[in-house]
């Protein structure tokens, strides 16, 4: 760990952070930092700087971490992979989630080269063997060994945060529900939760979220295709009102094929809010779009009339949550320094979503840099 004494000095905080007292909070803060770790969060100019650098962030807001629970970081893979620091600290994220890139077969490599990564990487686990070397991963039922499922989370352990099942017609094929379903088994037998991917079907979304469980969740849950989540009258569907009452969680995951602004608006509108903003980023929708970067996705969330605070809890405090690390979802003194800083420019931006209507927005979340692994990195 470097011996460096690093200052961040005029943050303004978003929330009030578990560590700080109100009165601390406004007008901006400093938050110093040796050896990587927290040492003071005070109201800015109230200790001396002697001794530390620098960094004048000129009013930038802090936050813990951003975390991007839905990524494709297997660089690869085409067309879903890319490079890990590319979509993680280059764009604001200290934690991403790869959603199942790999399955058995390649998980022993996608663990080795985040040990490489400055930006923290975890994995879902994807129950097909062979992952997303093919995108109908799920069509051969022989590409789904419960056994290698088993030893990977064994050998693996905390890296492998669950199990990731893509459930659409393009992924299964034939093989309609019967994957879900040993996905289901794997999920109890490894003491894993699932994420599930959800798109056209067959299989019927209806028989899919009866298959989900408490603190599973559901990704791409505001796609606009048929088979979603809310009737032709915009109400949601009756299924995931009881997943959401048992616990099941709502995941973005944008993609380049999976967020429409209008399904978003239904869902909003029935008070049916994401648990968590994700991107589903890879190479191509990170350099031609509609993703561009977890902030751009964010700042569709604004757009949409959320507030801040709830668009950052649901890349902070909510997604540590779910990983029960709930350290990388706060900043807190006697802790590790996990900190994104970003603004939020003002002036005409154009949105598009997944099936390419455009939406006009006066505002935007640009990261500008963060604190991982006790180094300062610019964005």
């Amino acid at each position: 760990m470097s011996d460096e004494r690093i200052v961040l000095c005029n943050c303004r905080l978003v929330t009030d952070e578990q560590s700080l007292k109100a009165e601390q909070l406004h007008p901006f803060v400093d938050i110093f930092i040796e050896r990587g770790m927290i040492t003071h969060i005070e109201r800015t100019g109230t200790r001396a700087y002697t001794g530390y650098v620098v960094h004048q962030l000129a009013g930038l807001y802090a936050s813990s971490g951003w975390i991007d629970m839905h990524v494709h970081a297997f660089a690869k893979h085409q067309p879903y992979g890319d490079e890990i620091d590319q979509i993680g600290i280059a764009q604001g994220v200290t934690t991403v989630v790869d959603a199942g890139s790999c399955g058995a077969d390649q998980i022993a490599e996608l663990y080795d080269i985040g040990q490489t990564a400055q930006t923290r990487l975890l994995a879902f686990l994807n129950i097909s063997r062979i992952g997303l070397q093919r995108v109908d991963e799920l069509t051969n039922m022989a590409w789904m060994d419960e056994q290698l499922v088993a030893e990977a989370c064994e050998q693996y352990g905390s890296f492998i945060v669950g199990l990731k099942a893509r459930i659409s017609k393009t992924v299964v094929g034939d093989s309609g529900i019967k994957p879900l379903e040993i996905a289901r088994n794997l999920a109890v037998a490894c003491n894993k939760r699932l994420m599930v991917h959800i798109g056209s079907g067959p299989p019927a979304i209806t028989e899919v979220l009866p298959l989900l469980a408490e603190g599973d969740i559901i990704t791409h849950f505001l796609h606009g295709k048929v088979n979603n989540l809310f009737a032709a009258s915009g109400e949601p569907i009756a299924e995931l009102l009881a997943a959401w009452q048992r616990g099941v969680m709502l995941d973005v995951g944008h993609g380049s094929a999976s967020f429409s602004f209008a399904t978003a608006e239904v869902a909003k509108q029935h008070g049916i809010h994401p648990n968590t903003i994700s991107s589903d980023i890879y190479r191509v929708n990170r350099l031609e779009g509609p993703v561009f970067s977890l902030a751009h996705v964010m700042s569709k969330f604004l757009y949409l009339g959320y507030q801040l605070e709830e668009v950052i809890a649901a890349v902070t405090t909510r997604a540590a949550a779910w990983l029960h690390r709930p350290e990388l979802g706060r900043m807190q003194v006697g802790e590790a320094a996990n900190i994104t800083l970003f603004a939020i420019e003002q002036g005409e931006v154009d949105f598009v979503d997944s099936g390419g209507e455009k939406r006009q927005a006066n505002q935007l979340i640009v990261p500008k840099g963060v604190m991982i692994n006790d180094k300062f990195f610019t964005c």
